[in-house]
């Protein structure tokens, strides 16, 4: 197993924000413009496993090279279920520089981003402090 997806899957925190870059870009689903540094996505990410509810990865994907992988996944967010995908790309480090989140159906989509901006104000907090 894939060590991020072993570090989201056992909810561990520090694990998942050690392996992303200083410089990593975050791309929301749901927010126009991308997030850049690693203060912010850990922040973000942190939110994320808050108001995912039964997350779970169904299916990995990954380039022969290794720097590229998908994990593809569902969860509950706001009563909708949710399908989605984590597109990672890794650095010479072997650490996440680019982060993009695809979901679907749409109406999960919303319900993930209200949830998120519940949570974006503790989600700001949480990055400058870091």
């Amino acid at each position: 197993m894939h060590p991020f997806r072993a570090a989201v899957e056992n909810r561990d925190e520090a694990a998942i924000e050690a392996l992303l870059a200083e410089d990593v870009v975050f791309t929301s689903p749901v927010a126009f413009k991308p997030y850049p540094g690693k203060a912010i996505t850990a922040a973000i990410l942190r939110g994320v496993l808050r108001v995912f509810e039964d997350f779970r990865y169904v299916r990995e994907i990954a380039d022969p090279g290794g720097r590229d992988h998908a994990f593809v996944f569902t969860a509950t967010v706001g009563g909708r279920e949710i399908q989605g995908c984590d597109f990672l790309h890794f650095d010479e480090e072997g650490r996440i520089d680019d982060f993009t989140v695809m979901v679907r159906p749409l109406s999960a989509a919303q319900a993930l981003s209200e949830a998120m901006g519940a949570q974006f104000e503790r989600i700001s907090r949480e990055a400058a402090g870091a």
